[in-house]
């Protein structure tokens, strides 16, 4: 998979694993989406390359929301 620098990457993880993350306030939506890549990533269902990029758009979208 193709990284991307963007939500969609996040989304394309989450979808994979039938998870679907939606809040009509943008930091509560990440806050959620942060929580999901952590807990997959400790039950080792993604990469660690995975997690660590998700994790960098994540942080870098909740600076901008603020």
């Amino acid at each position: 998979m193709e990284l991307k620098n963007d939500l969609t990457y996040i989304n394309d993880i989450l979808l994979r694993f039938g998870i679907y993350v939606y809040d009509r306030d943008m930091v509560n939506r990440l806050m959620l989406m942060k929580m999901e890549i952590q807990e997959l990533h400790r039950n080792g269902l993604i990469t660690k390359e995975e997690y660590l990029n998700s994790i960098l758009i994540i942080n870098g979208r909740m600076a901008e929301e603020k």
